[in-house]
């Protein structure tokens, strides 16, 4: 039989969008040049190969300046950015001529230099190089490394994400929180039609699912297979703390979905009926940073308080 399936044409600009859905670290790629100088970048095109040998392997771009280096290079290091280090991503995003004399480093095994207070790093010796398309695939064979406790930087649709900042919400929310969450099902964000107006998903704490009381309780008392995806607001009003995730709904089963679900296109949001201040104006955020895809964490009170997490790749 002939395969007759044909390739259809990849919008680059919205395939690298349904990339960026995928959340991944951030990690400083290094080696040390033939002069003896030494050379890196940020990348997060970082995963591992096999753990017997132990591999390891990045990807770079062949129109990269670093791409005729560290394709020719026998040895290279990866150090695995810890929460607290978007600068040090930052520098070696940039193009500043003295990146190495703006972070801390030190050198192991092969001399390639890793970053001070990485989350993980890897030495590596240089095991192949594999054409990509546009990019290289180097693979490293670990020949040293080393972790932490501390937690990673992540990053996904052009923003970095803070992992710990969402348990640590919880931890100091104690026993006045009100937990919910904003989710989406295709273009629309799941409400609460309620005697007070229209709602989002709440509880008094996240988990379990058998704690009525609980988000997770909630929804599936809601019949809602949600998904919480990552932390959008922690906020205090005179009811306590308040901590909101934002996340997805399956389609799966919405037809045994409470009768007060409602589904509602986020252009359409009838904003009147939304009586807690405080939640519409979250909402509306969340509305317009959809909108640019690209998501920020509100810390403060519901009057006043600042985005964060918001720093974009350069």
């Amino acid at each position: 039989m002939t395969d007759t399936t044909k390739e259809q044409a990849i919008d680059i600009a919205e395939f690298r969008r349904a990339l960026g859905a995928f959340v991944t670290g951030v990690t400083v790629v290094t080696t040390i040049q033939p002069d003896g100088s030494p050379r890196g970048f940020t990348a997060n095109s970082f995963t591992s190969v096999s753990l017997d040998p132990p591999l390891i392997l990045v990807c770079i771009a062949k129109t990269a300046s670093s791409h005729a280096i560290f394709s020719a290079t026998d040895h290279f290091a990866v150090s695995v950015l810890a929460e607290g280090q978007k600068a040090v991503s930052g520098v070696f995003a940039s193009k500043s001529a003295d990146k190495f004399a703006q972070v801390d480093w030190h050198a192991r095994v092969t001399g390639a230099p890793l970053m001070k207070g990485a989350a993980a790093s890897f030495d590596c010796k240089t095991h192949d190089v594999v054409d990509a398309g546009d990019h290289i695939i180097l693979i490293g064979r670990v020949v040293d490394f080393a972790h932490t406790t501390s937690s990673p930087l992540g990053y996904c649709r052009g923003a970095y994400v803070n992992f710990s900042l969402s348990q640590e919400a919880l931890s100091a929310a104690g026993a006045r929180a009100k937990v919910g969450a904003i989710l989406e099902l295709d273009d629309g964000i799941v409400l609460l039609d309620t005697p007070n107006g229209l709602e989002l998903p709440a509880g008094i704490r996240l988990e379990p699912s058998s704690d009525a009381n609980s988000l997770r309780g909630v929804l599936a008392t809601l019949g809602l297979d949600a998904h919480l995806d990552f932390l959008f607001a922690v906020f205090e009003s005179s009811n306590g703390v308040h901590v909101y995730y934002r996340g997805r709904v399956s389609s799966d089963g919405l037809a045994s979905r409470a009768a007060k679900v409602r589904v509602v296109p986020r252009g359409d949001i009838p904003w009147d009926r939304i009586q807690d201040d405080a939640v519409r104006s979250m909402l509306q955020r969340y509305v317009r940073e959809r909108s640019e895809d690209a998501f920020g964490i509100y810390v403060g009170d519901s009057a006043a308080g600042k985005v964060q997490s918001l720093a974009h790749s350069h």
